[in-house]
């Protein structure tokens, strides 16, 4: 594109060619000329504008929401992370102390958490586990286990709080670069109504769906299963009702539909860290720990667990300056109905 200065002297030059006459900088009529090449330059700008939001390649923002909706998509919403917040008492007691639904509890970084349910610290109990989830939707939510710390207001006979494992599934809202690439998919891959395209883009339309996988004829002639993952691993009954319902709505005649949710395949993961220099060596081993426990979530939906990516994941982390993978010992081979997941995890400090 031509800058302002470029579309001026043009302009200049043919003011000379067609009167003859040469302007002196500065000077009225040269100034007003200026200025008319500063809108014509604000045109062409507007024209690069027009042109880039007319193609889904590159579209932006609420533009590239109306070229999904030409293709039947919608923008997905963020989603909240997910979990369970451990309740402790100081001592056990013998009557039944109640958690109320919404119960705030919160990291050192103020992320908060509520309980979705109800709940009772039976009498002779000291430590129950709630189900909960992140009070803000949005990626902050997942968090590693033991990072809440601290409750807004304790429940009567409640000392601490804590999660003894990780808040997953909490996700953004869907950026203009993942949208456009389920757009664009949808063009390569175009849905009919009875191809696996059709199935899984139809699957990941929903919000809380991580990754989908289809199955063909698993169960003879006539059948599909899809089978869908969340962000936090597996689906909820919930989910898997809504998408059976989506889908009995759209199969093809005669067809038998099936969504399911994935086998899980248990890895057991040993990591050895050595930090760089003036790096302190259980920091640099617990930031390892949450990206690791992190990079296992639903979207590794039939994707195999390879050495040479877990090993970019723990190089790229920061403060490590060397590690080794001491289990698994080669690639875990993973079938399209499973999702990998952690069966425990390690990281210590290599010799």
């Amino acid at each position: 594109m031509k800058t302002v200065d470029e579309i001026f002297e043009e302009m200049l030059a043919c003011f000379g060619e067609k009167t003859g006459v040469e302007l002196e900088a500065g000077c009225d009529l040269a100034v007003r000329l200026y200025a008319a090449a500063a809108q014509v330059y604000a045109l062409y700008v507007q024209a690069d504008w027009v042109a880039r939001q007319a193609f889904p390649q590159t579209a932006e923002g609420e533009y590239l929401d109306l070229h999904a909706q030409l293709r039947s998509l919608e923008r997905k919403e963020a989603t909240r992370a997910v979990g369970a917040l451990r309740f402790t008492a100081g001592e056990a007691s013998e009557n039944d102390r109640a958690i109320p639904l919404g119960t705030v509890c919160m990291t050192a970084g103020l992320v908060r958490f509520e309980t979705t349910q109800a709940a009772v610290l039976s009498a002779g109990a000291t430590q129950v586990d709630v189900p909960a989830q992140a009070v803000q939707p949005g990626s902050a939510g997942n968090v590693s286990a033991d990072a809440v710390v601290s409750m807004a207001v304790a429940p009567v006979g409640i000392q601490s709080c804590g999660n003894p494992s990780p808040f997953l599934g909490g996700s953004d809202g869907e950026s203009d670069q993942e949208l456009r690439a389920r757009v664009m998919d949808t063009f390569q891959r175009l849905p009919n109504g009875a191809n696996a395209a059709f199935y899984e883009q139809g699957a990941l339309s929903f919000d809380e769906v991580a990754a989908a996988s289809v199955l063909p004829r698993n169960r003879g002639v006539g059948t599909v299963d899809v089978v869908v993952a969340a962000g936090s691993g597996q689906p909820d009954e919930e989910l898997l009702e809504e998408l059976e319902d989506y889908f009995q709505t759209r199969r093809e005649i005669a067809v038998d539909v099936q969504v399911l949710a994935p086998e899980e395949v248990g890895v057991t993961l040993s990591v050895q860290v050595k930090a760089k220099d003036g790096w302190d060596s259980s920091e640099v081993r617990t930031g390892v720990k949450n990206a690791l426990q992190s990079w296992f979530s639903g979207e590794r939906l039939a994707q195999d667990v390879l050495l040479a990516q877990l090993g970019s994941l723990i190089y790229g982390c920061e403060g490590v300056a060397n590690y080794k993978i001491v289990s698994p010992a080669a690639d875990v081979a993973i079938g399209a109905d499973q999702l990998p997941v952690l069966s425990s995890i390690s990281v210590e400090a290599m010799t």
